[in-house]
């Protein structure tokens, strides 16, 4: 894999540089703070809509649908807001992303359960019902104007960096940010769990085959350098947390015990010039 980040990523690998030297606690703090403060707005938000409130039931209810998938949306809300904190986005973009993590699937509450949970090679004509979901998704939830900076999230998060994914075919940035933010935390997650058509790989395993996804073309190559960058430090502690179901109290004292560790990951971090601009 690359070890140093391009040209394009200085200012990204100067802010975690500057974090690292402090404590990665820190950084992994934020995004905590951050996906607790995103989780609090949500709740009110909903409170605020039944439409979107029965949207975020569906949602939970696809999740819901298939005993491998629980604690996705959570996890992958908190991993693409921990990405976003790293890329500099604002507080908008952030809360778009926290929503994205449980609304990106949401179309597939119309995918036949067949279909869903094939443990087999789908055929040309479910794979024609399964790529509908992003296209479903946004259907579902574009009459609601509290989420216009989510759609291009549900509609997009299945494009290939190369032109050739779907439902567009978009490539390149023209691929919405934040739908190319949740991808890769989207990817991880499918890789590192269970589905029906296939095991849990390892980490590591996993982290090899977005590389080679990413030097096929696939994936933003910026939003994956910086993915590895933080999977050790930040991602890869998620479930030694348990994911972001506790609460932030909780979580900041599970960071007391990680802190020494933490600490030490960062000093290996700028030692291997993964960190340097």
């Amino acid at each position: 894999m690359e070890r140093r980040p391009a040209r394009r990523d200085r200012r990204s690998a100067q802010r975690l540089r500057a974090d690292a030297q402090g404590d990665w606690a820190d950084l992994f703090k934020t995004c905590a703070q951050r996906t607790e403060e995103m989780r609090n707005e949500q709740r009110g938000l909903v409170g605020l809509d039944e439409t979107e409130e029965i949207v975020f039931a569906l949602a939970q209810a696809v999740e819901q649908r298939d005993v491998h998938t629980g604690g996705h949306c959570e996890r992958l809300s908190f991993v693409s807001v921990a990405l976003g904190i790293a890329l500099g986005l604002n507080r908008a973009s952030l809360l778009a992303l926290y929503r994205g993590g449980y609304l990106h699937d949401v179309g597939k509450v119309g995918i036949p359960d067949s279909i869903l949970f094939k443990p087999a090679q789908l055929t040309a004509e479910e794979w024609v019902t399964m790529r509908s979901h992003p296209v479903r998704g946004e259907e579902i939830c574009r009459h609601m104007k509290s989420l216009s900076m989510v759609l291009p999230i549900i509609r997009h998060h299945h494009e290939k960096w190369d032109g050739s994914g779907y439902p567009d075919g978009l490539r390149g940035d023209q691929i919405p940010l934040l739908a190319r933010v949740l991808q890769i935390a989207d990817i991880y997650d499918a890789l590192t769990y269970q589905r029906p058509y296939k095991p849990a790989y390892a980490p590591t395993e996993a982290l090899e085959i977005m590389y080679q996804e990413t030097q096929r073309g696939w994936r933003d190559p910026r939003i994956f350098r910086l993915f590895t960058r933080l999977h050790d430090a930040v991602i890869s502690k998620v479930e030694a947390v348990g994911g972001t179901e506790r609460s932030l109290a909780t979580m900041q004292q599970s960071l007391i015990s990680l802190q020494r560790s933490l600490a030490d990951e960062s000093a290996a971090l700028t030692q291997s010039g993964l960190l340097v601009a």
